[in-house]
């Protein structure tokens, strides 16, 4: 890939929207973890951030928990994950109502993984929601004031059988609801240009946001990426060569890589970017702070 800096030379963070994924911690360090990369971050004012929901509805408990310290802690607008997997439609409508309750109107709306990991097959839970369509349709019914994010795959789900099935579902979601979708990472710009010429061209016009992630450790993004449906270029694999007992400098190549990617996204007149965070915040902040964002004050 040629990553050009044209229009990126001349952005601000006026022109810009981010926004952060994080996911509940299981352990009390885990916990400081995280919030040691929420305050970090959070001055540089995201439109919202994310909290993930674990596989089969693990972090059900705790993903709540954490959205609601964010709404009490933070001037930060958190939106919750929620899936459809080992729950009813009254469990998970109860979540639902829960969120409401605290104040969080954003909903990220997925199928979820199978509760027995990811590469199973998928079987809706008994007396749950079938799919992700369905939800969103619970969730309008509750209430209408929702926002609805859903989830896009510019390389294809794993389980889906053509990207033009993804987005035919996609479009079933945004009938059901939806207003924007986050795709999965990705490292290779193109995939995502050619995804966004394939859903203009099926009348979707919601916002598709790309989903960013630095490569905090070369190894275990590579089985992380398999496991998702998403490639690594040759070109990336060749720049951690070496580097697997330096981890300080595969830190900065990864920043560079990231910051590489981000550029060439606004050159091509991107303007919403999300950054899987893995609950790090130093690589995020310092692409945004590269990117013109800077803390602000109350």
């Amino acid at each position: 890939m040629k990553f050009g800096h044209r229009k990126s030379l001349g952005i601000t963070p006026q022109d810009l929207k981010i926004s952060y994924e994080f996911f509940p911690p299981k352990t009390e360090k885990m916990e400081q973890t995280l919030w040691e990369a929420i305050n970090r971050l959070a001055p540089l004012n995201p439109s919202f951030v994310s909290v993930t929901y674990g596989a089969g509805g693990s972090t059900r408990e705790r993903t709540h928990a954490t959205v609601e310290r964010i709404v009490k802690e933070t001037n930060l607008k958190p939106a919750a994950h929620l899936t459809c997997v080992s729950a009813t439609k009254e469990e998970v409508n109860e979540v639902i109502r829960s969120y409401k309750d605290v104040g969080v109107n954003h909903i990220v709306a997925l199928r979820g993984d199978p509760a027995e990991g990811v590469g199973q097959t998928y079987n809706p839970t008994p007396g749950g929601y079938e799919g992700s369509v369905e939800l969103i349709k619970g969730i309008k019914q509750i209430s209408d004031d929702f926002e609805i994010t859903v989830s896009a795959y510019p390389e294809k789900h794993p389980e889906s059988t053509s990207i033009e099935a993804d987005i035919e579902l996609l479009k079933r979601k945004i009938d059901a609801g939806a207003t924007r979708a986050i795709t999965q990472f990705f490292f290779d710009n193109e995939h995502y240009y050619r995804y966004l010429e394939k859903t203009t061209a099926a009348g979707i016009n919601i916002p598709i946001i790309p989903g960013i992630i630095p490569i905090l450790n070369f190894k275990t993004m590579t089985k992380f990426a398999g496991s998702s449906g998403a490639t690594i270029p040759h070109w990336i694999a060749k720049r951690f060569e070496g580097l697997e007992d330096d981890p300080k400098t595969a830190r900065l190549v990864s920043a560079s890589i990231a910051v590489e990617q981000v550029l060439d996204l606004i050159d091509q007149d991107v303007t919403d970017l999300h950054f899987y965070t893995l609950n790090r915040a130093d690589l995020v902040y310092a692409i945004c702070h590269i990117l013109g964002f800077r803390p602000q004050t109350a």
